[in-house]
């Protein structure tokens, strides 16, 4: 039986990595630690992570919680081969869905 994790890729995009930089230690354990949760089956993350599609200026993204107030949007991507998952956003509810920083 073929393992469907082996057939997905996860990369952190540019403007992720530096909303990443930037987060405070504490939120980067969180990630680190939510992201190793979320690789144990990323099509069907753990129900911990609060996966869940989004909405208006978010649709096609997908949010998963880092901490209670701070959420990471991803998209999946399918190719032939393989499912990419990019991770796109990094910040609080507040900055997200509040205001217009993104």
């Amino acid at each position: 039986m073929i393992n469907p994790v082996s057939n997905v890729q996860i990369n952190l995009s540019p403007k992720f990595n530096s909303q990443l930089i930037k987060a405070p230690t504490e939120i980067k354990i969180a990630f680190d630690e939510s992201l190793e949760l979320f690789k144990e089956d990323p099509l069907k993350p753990h129900p911990n992570l609060r996966s869940h599609s989004l909405r208006e200026k978010y649709t096609g993204f997908s949010s998963i919680d880092v901490t209670e107030d701070w959420r990471a949007l991803f998209k999946i991507r399918q190719t032939k081969l393989k499912t990419v998952i990019t991770f796109h956003i990094l910040g609080t509810h507040t900055q997200l869905y509040e205001q217009n920083m993104f």
